[in-house]
């Protein structure tokens, strides 16, 4: 980060490099039908009922409600990977008009999976080929490859070169996708974002960015993905836990410490600054922070600095710590009332 034309209490704006907007609704949603043993029972309780239940209506205010707390945290760009398998069509565009209402930054993908059958990958590759073929900033998503065949796989690829652009992909995340870097040796390109990481081994040889995802890789007890590990480039995410990236930070230098005492603040830091390799348009970007300095060394014990001023490409969005772009208390009004229809119907839900 070139702080050269930045005051003592100022950054650019911060990017999250994976996020799950649809899970903004999910705090304090009914406990799965029992309770998880493994990461797959977590995504089979838990995550995959979640998206199912989503409507476009609860997705709206769920993004809008995640855009506006990435603000309020210092947050001007997202990079979101979204699934909802009962409402596919349109729902990138949700997404995107909820960002751009509150004033962020979005990169929006739709994550295709065979989870659902045939017709629902084939409906996943069309809503992310319909998006990107409006014009607006995206990537092809896909979900995992151990929930994709082969020929999803290759469908999603040709996608993404066709459009220019990358793949977003979770991969290695838990034991259920090893050796995923066999099938996808031949397709990963320098574009894609390679998500988690945690069980690829050392020497893979797969191309893109290693999007390191600490606090829900720790919730779910996939062990320690160690990017430092790899020659890749590594940016920092947060897997749908907000998108609050000095809290990112933090726990990803504690979680370094944890696993080699040498490891420093700046390790860190150059994996939050990877962001700007992503989303570019960010260093463009200027929040003005209620305190001074911005030294990492300082910010990875200090956890009561907050944003007061965001700009966006010259346009603010937040100013005395509110959001101006929209009423932030009829965000979240809006986003408990769905919140609970939600609730209503995973509590129906088998």
């Amino acid at each position: 980060m070139d702080l050269t034309d930045l005051r003592p209490n100022e950054t650019r704006g911060l990017v999250c490099a994976h996020h799950h907007l649809y899970s903004s609704l999910a705090r304090g949603m009914p406990a799965p039908p029992r309770t998880p043993s493994s990461f797959r029972e977590i995504l089979e309780l838990v995550w995959w009922r979640l998206d199912q239940a989503l409507d476009l209506e609860m997705l709206e205010w769920s993004a809008k409600l995640g855009a506006l707390e990435a603000i309020e945290s210092g947050t001007t760009a997202i990079i979101d990977h979204h699934e909802s398998p009962n409402a596919i069509e349109g729902s990138l565009d949700v997404i995107a008009n909820a960002c751009a209402e509150i004033g962020i930054r979005s990169v929006c993908s739709y994550g295709v999976t065979d989870r659902h059958g045939p017709d629902g990958a084939i409906r996943g590759l069309e809503e992310n080929a319909r998006f990107l073929s409006s014009g607006r900033r995206g990537m092809v998503g896909i979900h995992a490859a151990f929930t994709c065949e082969d020929e999803t796989l290759v469908a999603a690829t040709e996608m993404a070169a066709h459009f220019g652009v990358g793949v977003h992909i979770h991969v290695a995340e838990g034991v259920d996708d090893l050796g995923v870097e066999h099938r996808l040796a031949d397709l990963s390109q320098d574009n894609w974002l390679l998500v988690h990481g945690v069980q690829l081994p050392d020497d893979h040889e797969l191309r893109g960015t290693i999007i390191h995802n600490p606090r829900s890789n720790m919730n779910n007890s996939v062990g320690y993905a160690a990017p430092q590990r790899f020659k890749l480039p590594v940016a920092l995410g947060t897997d749908g836990i907000g998108a609050a990236m000095l809290d990112e930070f933090r726990v990803a230098y504690a979680r370094a410490r944890e696993h080699d005492i040498a490891a420093t603040p700046e390790t860190a830091w150059a994996w939050l600054e990877g962001g700007y390799q992503l989303v570019p348009e960010a260093l463009q970007d200027r929040v003005i922070w209620s305190e001074e300095p911005i030294d990492p060394w300082r910010l990875a014990f200090h956890t009561n600095i907050r944003p007061e001023s965001v700009e966006i490409d010259g346009q603010v969005v937040l100013s005395d710590g509110v959001a101006t772009q929209i009423d932030p208390y009829e965000v979240r009004a809006k986003a408990a009332e769905q919140a609970q229809r939600l609730f209503m119907k995973l509590d129906g839900m088998p």
